[in-house]
């Protein structure tokens, strides 16, 4: 996953001072990022302080991790069912 230049604070802050009354294109001006990249931040991380960002990121790295233990598992499972299959 493709890390990104700004940090939770730094996400935060700029969130921030758009519902401060600052407007969308000069914030992306100022911070060097594109429109996109700001209403996807305020949809995702809208109304959010930093410990729930912070929990938000570690759920998401935790099912993360399911998904890959889940998707070995399977794996395991469909090559015992193969070998069981042959030897019969």
């Amino acid at each position: 996953m493709k890390k990104s230049r700004y940090t939770d604070s730094q996400i935060l802050s700029i969130l921030k001072q758009n519902e401060a009354g600052a407007l969308v294109p000069d914030l992306c001006r100022e911070h060097g990022m594109s429109n996109a990249t700001f209403y996807k931040w305020r949809s995702k991380f809208g109304g959010m302080d930093a410990s729930l960002m912070k929990r938000m990121k570690e759920l998401e790295d935790e099912n993360r991790r399911l998904k890959k233990m889940y998707a070995e598992e399977k794996l395991k499972a469909e090559i015992a069912r193969e070998a069981i299959e042959k030897k019969w």
